[in-house]
């Protein structure tokens, strides 16, 4: 008796890609050619300073004098490590980023839908709510400073006839805080809008002609379609906010010099107070090294984390 065992049936083989679909020579060379220009800048103007500020973070360089000065080694990494007040710029870094990231990507998104839910007039305010983020930083701080001011601006009026107590937004730490948080929501939101206003255009429409044959009012639609719909773009809004965030100068600066008492300075101001008030271009460049790691670090974090959620996924789906 001839017993027949089962086998599975072989995976059929890929064909290989045909050569009409292949890119000619002519169109790889056109290609290197366009992507040359981008290459060069890139190397000039991000890999280059990169690897002069690993060299000068191993001396004692000073911005008044020519040269590298002394070779101190990993001395200036350890000053940095140890030294308080980097890591207290650092939290002040940190602490913006949890002040201005939630609004920032939940404003955006829900602007966006209403936005998209608007009948007329929908290409102007699109254009309305953009504009401010395309507007320069120290406009943007001169407007607000103007509209901070004690009895004639026009946010202590509207803190005033709403019944709330007006924070001294210059003068204290809180209302320091308070000045530039709004100051950026209003600036910096319209860039998160645009992504969100892309991703909602790719919903397909009749999904949501479904969803109203079935009964789903706009709400349901919106918590049960358009929400769960946007969850990759809400983790890319997420993560381009936080590193954002944490690179915050401009405002800060320019709006409360760090201050009151350096109680607002962040860890770019930080170390552009080392290396061009200071004149320690090499601590500065140590500082800048050790704060790109973390940023380095949070950006791994995060891939890695998409890679695992979309390996699980991938996972899921076959076994389903």
């Amino acid at each position: 008796m001839t017993t027949v065992v089962p086998t599975r049936p072989a995976r059929a083989a890929s064909p290989a890609q045909p050569a009409a679909d292949r890119p000619a020579p002519s169109e790889r060379r056109a290609g290197r050619l366009l992507a040359a220009p981008f290459l060069v800048i890139y190397l000039l103007f991000l890999v280059g300073p990169l690897l002069v500020g690993v060299v000068l973070s191993f001396f004692n360089t000073t911005t008044v004098k020519s040269g590298l000065g002394e070779f101190v080694g990993l001395s200036n990494y350890h000053e940095v490590l140890t030294d308080s007040l980097f890591w207290q710029s650092m939290w002040h870094s940190v602490l913006f980023t949890l002040l201005t990231t939630p609004p920032l990507v939940v404003l955006a998104l829900g602007v966006a839908i209403l936005a998209s839910r608007i009948r007329r007039g929908r290409l102007f305010y699109r254009i309305a709510f953009f504009v401010p983020y395309v507007v320069p930083s120290s406009v943007v701080t001169l407007i607000f400073l103007w509209m901070y001011t004690p009895q004639i601006g026009l946010i202590p009026k509207v803190f005033g006839a709403v019944g709330l107590p007006v924070p001294d937004f210059i003068g204290s730490t809180s209302g320091g805080w308070t000045a530039v948080v709004l100051m950026t929501v209003w600036w910096t939101f319209g860039f998160n809008f645009v992504l969100y206003t892309a991703a909602i255009q790719d919903v397909p429409a009749d999904v949501y002609e479904a969803a109203a044959i079935d009964g789903a009012s706009p709400w349901q639609q919106i918590r049960h379609i358009t929400v769960p719909l946007l969850g990759r773009t809400t983790s890319l809004v997420l993560i381009l906010q936080i590193l954002a965030s944490l690179k915050v100068f401009d405002q800060i600066y320019q709006l409360l010099g760090g201050g009151p008492n350096q109680s607002t300075r962040p860890v770019i101001e930080y170390i552009y107070d080392t290396g061009f008030t200071a004149y320690r271009g090499g601590y500065g460049a140590a500082a800048t090294m050790v704060y790109f790691v973390i940023i380095v670090a949070i950006s791994a974090a995060w891939y890695g984390l998409r890679r695992r959620r979309a390996t699980g996924s991938a996972a899921r789906a076959e076994d389903s």
